[in-house]
């Protein structure tokens, strides 16, 4: 039985989701702010959590009504059947998100929904489920939009950019959703070899490798929130998370160099994690002593802003970059994200590309540079052709 469901996703993210849906074979995709909308059976919903690149959470809207303030709230929710998703012995957890002048806490329409629960086990049984703020087995979701309400199962748990490969991390790692997001904007496909010349913890490397032999990023995690539901199908789920036939080989090599020893420790504590060993190569260089490990290389990087990571020279850091990037990488295509225009500006390049995203609470520019021999106006008639 087909039921819509909402995947969330990071600003700027919208567009690649909706493509990552429709090749699972999602029906009716639509985008939204922040979120795609599809619609599919029970293995979607296990398959949507298992593969998705994109996503934050794949929710499941259970009731959607209109409402001017949390009392109204508290009727809509109390008259749902709550049988049918949990029991007195479960245990359960609130998220609210409102975009609304009529709503000014989010907080307090949490307690009038965790309330409205309560208050309907009561009724019935004299008993109410508790609330458990971490490791809640049922996870209730309420978005309110101006006066429209629409709540929803998280079917997902924990962020599902939380791969589970994660076992250290520098100071400012790369959201992996957001890292899986700009490696598809680029076009990576895993068809030539990779180079992230500034890789830090390795994320961007790690979703690369993934992408390239089409493991779903999923495979990591310890959970997903609706293997504690009382429809949980095992076996479908057994049957979706062991189908490696649509896994396919890698030929080519990922490299990721940093100037920091202990970053490329991280890295490969990570890499060696997810067993993705073999595919990526790390060393250990300045990027002015990077030389292109192997011809035919896409290189996607995510240089320090100066934000949480302090440089000595963070403008000197960008203009080496571009200097090795125009005397280095000639014939190679490099995309660089950074909160910075003045940094970026650095570069001395001018971008063929610039897309917007959001890099945690940073606004950002994701820029595609073109790195072609002899002049510009030559290369871009040459390529129009």
């Amino acid at each position: 039985m087909e039921f819509e469901m909402l995947a969330k996703t990071f600003r700027g993210l919208e567009e690649v989701l909706a493509t990552e849906l429709v090749s699972i074979g999602a029906n009716n995709v639509q985008i939204q702010r922040r979120a795609v909308s599809f619609t599919g059976d029970k293995s979607m919903m296990y398959k949507a959590n298992l593969c998705l690149r994109t996503a934050s959470r794949v929710l499941k809207p259970i009731l959607t009504f209109e409402a001017a303030n949390p009392d109204e709230v508290y009727e809509q929710v109390k008259k749902l059947n709550w049988s049918d998703y949990m029991t007195v012995d479960s245990t359960f957890a609130i998220d609210a998100t409102v975009f609304s002048d009529d709503f000014r806490h989010s907080k307090f329409v949490s307690y009038r929904v965790k309330d409205a629960i309560a208050d309907w086990f009561n009724e019935k049984f004299d008993r109410r489920p508790s609330v458990r703020l971490d490791g809640a087995q049922i996870l209730i979701n309420i978005h309110i939009a101006d006066k429209k309400c629409t709540l929803s199962l998280d079917s997902s748990g924990e962020s599902l950019h939380k791969r589970g490969y994660r076992v250290a991390q520098t100071d400012a790692p790369l959201n992996e959703a957001l890292a899986a997001g700009m490696l598809l904007m680029a076009g990576w496909n895993g068809q030539s070899n990779f180079l992230d010349p500034m890789c830090g913890s390795g994320t961007l490397l790690i979703e690369a490798a993934l992408i390239a032999l089409n493991i779903p990023p999923g495979i990591y995690r310890s959970a997903f929130a609706f293997e504690k539901w009382s429809d949980f199908d095992k076996q479908l789920f057994d049957d979706i998370y062991n189908d490696d036939s649509y896994e396919r080989p890698f030929d080519f090599k990922i490299y990721g160099s940093d100037n920091s020893p202990r970053a490329i420790q991280i890295a490969e504590q990570n890499i060696k994690s997810t067993g993705l060993s073999k595919y990526i190569q790390l060393q250990t260089t300045p990027i002015q002593n990077l030389e292109l490990p192997a011809p035919d290389c896409m290189v996607v990087t995510n240089p320090p802003y100066g934000e949480r990571i302090t440089s000595d020279d963070i403008y000197g850091l960008y203009g080496a970059l571009g200097t090795t990037m125009k005397h280095k990488f000639t014939g190679s295509t490099v995309w660089v994200i950074s909160s910075h225009e003045e940094c970026l500006d650095k570069i001395g390049l001018k971008p063929s590309e610039r897309i917007r995203l959001l890099n945690g609470a940073l606004d950002c520019w994701y820029c595609r540079y073109d790195i072609f021999a002899g002049k510009r106006n030559d290369f871009v008639a040459a390529r129009n052709k």
